[in-house]
C-alpha cells in the first residue's frame, strides 16, 4: 500500500514582488552612479568633486526609486482595490450570476461542467471574493501590490548598488580611476545578474549577458559625453 508524502513547496513566484523591486534598484544603483561617477572623471575633476557627485547621485537616486516605486506600485495597488470592490458588489447583489461565471471558467480549463458548478459553489462558500480574485480577476496573494515593502527594497538595493562603484573611488588611484570603476561595475553588474538568475530560477548566462551589456553602453555614453564637455569646457 503506498503512502501519500505531503511535502512543503516554495514556489519563485511568491518572490516576484521584492526580487524584481531589489534587482531594478541595485542596478540601476550600479549604472547610474558609475556613469555618474565616470562622466565626472573623464572631464578631469579632481577626486573630491567626484566623491560629491558620487555621495549625492547615491542619496537622490535612493529616494527617487523609493518614492517612483511607492507610487507606481501604489496605482497598482488602487486598481486592484477598485476591482475588489466592484466584484465585491456584483457578488452581493449577483451571486448566482457569479457563481455561474466562476464556473464557466472552470469548465474552459477543461473541468465538466456538473463538476465546475461543485467546485465553484464550494470555493465560494468558503470565500467568494478571494475565489473571484484569484480565478476571474488574476490577482493572487504572492502577485499582489505591496507599495511600501517595493519602496524600501528598491532604494536600500539601489543604496547598496550605488556604494559599489563609489567604494572604486576611495581605492583607486585617480590616473586609473576610469578604468578601475569601469572594470570593476561591470564586475558588480555580471554579479547582480548571476544572483537575481539564481534567485528567480531563470537563466544564468542569458541574465548575466543582459545585465552587463546595457550597464557598459550606459556607462560608456556617459563617460563619453563627460570627456566631451570636460574638452570644451
Amino acid at each position: 500500500m503506498s503512502r501519500l508524502r505531503i511535502h512543503p513547496e516554495e514556489h519563485l513566484v511568491t518572490r516576484i514582488g521584492w526580487l524584481r523591486a531589489a534587482v531594478l534598484g541595485a542596478n540601476d544603483g550600479i549604472v547610474s552612479t558609475a556613469s555618474l561617477i565616470l562622466g565626472v572623471a573623464a572631464a578631469s575633476s579632481p577626486q573630491k568633486d567626484i566623491l560629491i557627485a558620487g555621495v549625492a547621485g547615491l542619496v537622490a537616486g535612493a529616494m527617487s526609486m523609493a518614492a517612483g516605486e511607492y507610487v507606481s506600485v501604489s496605482s497598482q495597488s488602487d486598481t486592484e482595490q477598485a476591482d475588489f470592490s466592484r466584484e465585491r458588489a456584483e457578488l452581493l447583489n449577483n451571486e448566482a450570476p457569479e457563481l455561474e461565471e466562476l464556473a464557466q471558467i472552470y469548465v474552459a480549463r477543461g473541468v465538466e461542467p456538473a463538476l465546475s458548478r461543485e467546485v465553484a459553489a464550494q470555493l465560494m462558500s468558503r470565500d467568494a471574493l478571494a475565489a473571484h480574485a484569484r480565478d476571474e480577476l488574476g490577482i493572487s496573494e504572492a502577485m499582489q501590490a505591496r507599495p511600501v515593502q517595493a519602496a524600501f527594497a528598491s532604494a536600500a538595493a539601489f543604496s547598496i548598488g550605488a556604494a559599489l562603484p563609489l567604494l572604486m573611488v576611495f581605492l583607486a588611484p585617480l590616473d586609473a580611476l576610469v578604468s578601475v570603476v569601469s572594470g570593476a561595475s561591470i564586475a558588480f553588474l555580471a554579479l547582480l545578474g548571476a544572483v537575481g538568475a539564481r534567485a528567480g530560477g531563470a537563466g544564468v548566462l542569458h541574465a548575466t549577458m543582459r545585465v552587463t551589456f546595457w550597464g557598459a553602453i550606459a556607462m560608456a555614453l556617459t563617460a563619453g559625453i563627460g570627456k566631451i564637455f570636460g574638452t570644451v569646457i
